[in-house]
């Protein structure tokens, strides 16, 4: 017998003990936990919204580059920031006035053709653009023009795009693909205006050309996408709806009468007309934060929030209480802003607009989502059109909300007064009016 035996007889037989995890084994439990918190990417399987999720990633990026050049040409032609203003207005007149008219097209024309129609015109805005670059046209009237024909197509184009996303995707997987949608926004928002910053160095037709270029996926993904014509004509009165002004009456109607709808928008204005700080930022760059260099950071904080959300959010399609969980993301939202406006540090001010980014990512999602799926096919057209205008308007007035109150009251109450102000709105709304809170979905994701 030998020693290795003998000892083995001695000691008697080994402890059974827990058999240990095979590597593989650990792998995959390690996998699994990483999939429950990383953004789901499930929706990208499906063709039709792949290309859509393609086509409109690269052209927001695009826009992003045009956005910053019109700015910087509009200052380089006029010398006078009045005129550099006057874009705003020139983008969102017709922002306000097309989205309506172009979420009630939406619902009764083929929103494949209308996708199209939409996008060629946003190009041709484009190209005009690089056109009067190239040609050193300098003409401030003519980039107004060219601007406001640019956002009344965009306008048309994102209700229309938001209304396709139902028909393509699962119902179960809708969260999925609006995250994956707005952490694509964001992270253009990013990283936009950095390339344009660096493209505009050179000449500032190299912006315009680049988004251009980039507008040529768009324009692929609309052609590729399947035919989707309306599934109801008929109005509710018994009439061929034909997206005129009594389409768009009925949808606002239909609007103040569904709860849920109605205070899903109600908390997403308070939100940003009472808590949107951007206004702000530069007064507070100069006097609390040492100058320029900050306001870059102030600015780029919420959407690194957001993007930082996006790529954690595997948790979001899982909840159920989606109601209660967009007025928990308004409230985090208004406290975060409110303590970033008490941060006299650069980098815990960013930190804590990050934070209010990634609520700001949550509560969109399941803004998005409760539009696209509570609302009926016919009506979401017209209800992402309301979307829309609020999405572009919420933050406009925002901006002068901060503005008059930082000048009648000083930039720290402006700042955390308003933060502090729409986390109680938030509150109150969803007390006094409990629908909200109360809104569930059947079939939450994974």
């Amino acid at each position: 017998m030998t020693s290795v035996e003998e000892t083995e007889l001695e000691s008697g037989p080994p402890p059974v003990d827990t058999p240990l995890t095979p590597p593989a084994e650990q792998l995959t439990k390690i996998r699994r936990g990483f999939t429950h918190i990383a953004i789901d990417i499930r929706p990208l399987r499906h063709p039709a919204y792949r290309r859509m999720f393609i086509g409109s990633a690269t052209s927001f990026f695009g826009s992003q580059l045009t956005a910053v050049a019109v700015m910087v040409q509009m200052y380089d032609i006029t010398k006078q920031t009045f005129w550099v203003g006057l874009i705003g207005i020139a983008g969102l007149v017709p922002l306000l006035v097309f989205a309506l008219w172009g979420g009630a097209l939406a619902d009764v024309l083929d929103r494949r053709r209308l996708l199209l129609f939409s996008s060629v015109v946003m190009w041709l805005g484009t190209l005009g653009l690089l056109a009067q670059a190239v040609l050193h046209v300098n003409s401030a009237v003519l980039l107004l023009v060219l601007v406001a024909v640019q956002s009344g197509a965009v306008a048309v184009t994102m209700p229309t795009r938001q209304a396709i996303v139902p028909r393509i995707v699962p119902v179960a997987e809708i969260p999925q693909a609006n995250t994956l949608s707005f952490t694509m926004s964001n992270v253009a928002t990013v990283a936009g205006p950095l390339v344009a910053g660096l493209l505009i160095t050179h000449d500032i037709a190299w912006a315009y050309g680049v988004d251009a270029l980039t507008f040529t996926l768009a324009l692929w993904a609309a052609l590729r996408l399947p035919a989707l014509p309306p599934e109801h004509r008929v109005s509710e009165s018994g009439a061929e709806r034909r997206g005129g002004w009594a389409d768009i009456v009925f949808g606002l109607k239909y609007l103040a009468t569904t709860p849920v709808l109605l205070l899903s928008f109600a908390v997403d204005i308070a939100a940003m007309v009472l808590a949107m700080p951007r206004a702000l930022f530069p007064a507070v760059a100069a006097g609390k934060f040492g100058g320029p260099g900050a306001v870059g950071w102030l600015y780029s904080a919420i959407a690194i929030g957001s993007v930082v959300a996006g790529l954690t959010s595997g948790w979001v399609a899982r909840v159920k209480r989606q109601g209660v969980a967009l007025i928990i993301a308004v409230v985090g939202w208004g406290i975060a802003v409110a303590a970033a406006g008490l941060a006299h540090s650069l980098w815990l001010a960013v930190l804590l607009l990050g934070v209010a980014g990634a609520a700001d990512l949550v509560s969109a999602v399941y803004r998005q989502t409760m539009l696209q799926t509570y609302a009926p096919d016919e009506l979401r057209g017209r209800m992402q059109g309301v979307f829309t205008a609020v999405v572009a308007g919420g933050p406009r007035l925002g901006d002068l909300r901060a503005g008059a109150t930082a000048a009648a009251f000083g930039t720290t109450i402006a700042w955390v007064g308003g933060g502090i102000a729409a986390a109680i709105v938030a509150i109150v709304l969803g007390i006094a009016f409990p629908a909200l809170a109360r809104y569930t979905v059947t079939k939450p994701g994974r």
